[in-house]
C-alpha cells in the first residue's frame, strides 16, 4: 500500500503501523495526525475515498467520527464553564425547565457529561427523521425517566448525551453546540471540523461502510461474566436501547444526515482536524489555545469508574471524555479523548504534548478500542518513550 504524507524524525514507526494496517488488518481509507507541543508531526493518508469505490484518499479527505464526537462537542459546556456562563454543579433544570420532569429535578449538568444522568435510553425510540429535527431529540429526553437515580452509577449514554448536551448549549447561548464550534473553536482553529456539513464541503467527505450491532474488541482480554455482544442481542438490555435509541439508525452516507448536527455521533472530520483540536486544548496551535491548565484537569479529572450499565466493561469518564483504560487505551494514564464506534479516535496527553486523530471509511464493529487505531496509538507510544 502506497501511503502518502509526511512525518518527523523519530515518529517513523507510525508511517510503519498505518501501512500494515492495510495489509493485515483490512483498511480500506483513512488517514492519522499526530501533533506534539502545537506541531504536526504525522500527517499520513492511504486507500480509497469510498470504502466501496477507487477514488484514491486525498489530502483533506474528511469522514464522520461517530462517537469521537462527544469529545470534541464537550470543548462546548467546558469553556462555558471557564466563562461563568455555565454552572457544572447546577441542576439542568436551572437552564431547561421542562427537564425537570419525571424526578430529574436534581440532575446536574455534570452528570450530562459523566455518563451518570441516568437516561442512555428512550422509551419510544426516535424514527431517523425525528432524529435528524433539532428540537425532538432534547423534547424526548426531557419527557424520559432515569433508568437509574442520576449521579448514582455510570452508563455510555450513546445517543442521547447528544441531545442533552446541544439543548444546554441552546439554552445558555441561543445557538446549538454545532454552530458555537464553527464560530468559536473550528473556525478560529482553521479545523477541518464540522458539526452539521456545510453543502460547500460535501464532496471532501467518503463514502464509509455501514455498522451493525458491537462487539468486544483485543483490549478487553478479560472476559465478564456478560459481554457487550450479548447485551446487545437481549432486546430489553440497557445496551440494545441505547444504542437504538434511534432506530432504524440512519444512513451516514445520506446528505440530510451529515447536515444535521449531532453531538453525540455525526461530526465529520480530516484525521488533522480532529488532531488538531486536541492539540489546541493541551497547548497553543497557531496562536490559538482552547483550554486553560485548569480546563484541562476538568476533563481528565474520573468522575465515572467501573463496571458500565451500558458497555458492560469497565469504562472510565471524566466530563465529556474517555479517560485512558482497559476499554479505551489511549497513550498514558493522563490522556483524555473518545474513540468513535467503528474506529476513529481522538485525544490528547498533556504529559507528553501529544495530539492524536484518526479517521477511517472502513467502520467495524468495535466500540472502544479498534485494533487499527490502537496500533497507531503504540506506535506514537513507542516513538515517544
Amino acid at each position: 500500500m502506497d501511503v502518502n504524507g509526511t512525518v518527523t524524525e523519530g515518529f517513523e514507526p507510525v508511517r510503519d503501523a498505518f501501512a500494515r494496517n492495510f495489509g493485515a488488518l483490512g483498511e480500506r481509507g483513512a488517514a492519522v495526525a499526530v501533533y506534539r507541543d502545537g506541531r504536526r508531526v504525522v500527517d499520513l493518508w492511504a486507500g480509497t475515498q469510498d470504502v466501496d469505490g477507487t477514488e484514491p484518499w486525498q489530502h483533506g479527505t474528511a469522514q464522520v467520527v461517530r462517537s469521537a464526537t462527544k469529545g470534541v462537542a464537550a470543548v462546548v459546556p467546558l469553556i462555558l464553564a471557564r466563562r461563568g456562563e455555565l454552572d457544572l454543579d447546577a441542576p439542568v433544570g436551572e437552564y431547561w425547565p421542562e427537564f425537570k420532569a419525571h424526578g430529574k429535578e436534581r440532575l446536574l449538568v455534570r452528570h450530562v457529561l459523566n455518563h451518570r444522568a441516568g437516561l442512555p435510553v428512550l422509551d419510544r425510540p426516535l424514527t431517523p427523521e425525528e432524529a435528524l429535527d433539532p428540537h425532538r431529540g432534547p423534547a424526548a429526553v426531557a419527557a424520559q425517566a432515569p433508568a437509574w437515580e442520576p449521579g448514582t452509577d455510570h452508563g455510555y449514554h450513546a445517543l442521547t448525551y447528544g441531545w442533552m448536551l446541544d439543548e444546554l448549549v441552546r439554552r445558555v447561548t441561543g445557538r446549538w453546540a454545532g454552530e458555537w464550534l464553527a464560530a468559536e473553536v473550528t473556525g478560529p482553529l482553521g479545523a477541518d471540523l464540522w458539526l452539521g456539513l456545510p453543502e460547500s464541503e460535501a464532496g471532501r467527505v467518503g463514502r464509509s461502510g455501514r455498522v451493525e450491532g458491537p462487539e468486544p474488541t483485543g483490549a478487553l482480554r478479560a472476559r465478564p461474566k456478560r459481554s457487550v455482544t450479548e447485551a446487545y442481542e437481549d432486546p430489553d438490555s440497557l445496551t440494545r436501547r441505547a444504542f437504538a435509541a434511534i432506530t432504524p439508525f440512519p444512513d451516514q452516507n445520506d446528505p440530510a444526515y451529515r447536515a444535521a448536527a449531532l453531538p453525540a455521533t455525526n461530526g465529520i472530520a480530516t484525521a488533522d482536524g480532529l488532531a488538531r483540536v486536541y492539540a489546541a486544548l493541551i497547548g497553543e496551535v497557531d496562536g490559538v489555545r482552547l483550554f486553560d491548565p485548569a480546563t484541562v484537569e476538568l476533563a481528565r479529572a474520573e468522575e465515572s469508574s467501573g463496571p458500565d450499565r451500558v458497555l458492560v466493561v469497565g469504562t472510565r469518564f471524566g466530563l465529556g471524555y474517555m479517560l485512558h483504560g482497559t476499554a479505551s487505551p489511549l497513550l498514558g494514564p493522563g490522556s483524555f479523548g473518545h474513540p468513535g464506534r467503528g474506529g476513529a479516535l481522538g485525544f490528547a496527553d498533556p504529559e507528553t504534548g501529544i495530539a492524536f486523530g484518526y479517521v477511517t471509511n472502513g467502520f467495524r464493529k468495535t466500540v472502544t478500542a479498534d485494533p487499527r487505531a490502537q496500533a497507531l496509538v503504540r506506535a506514537v507510544r513507542a516513538a515517544v518513550a
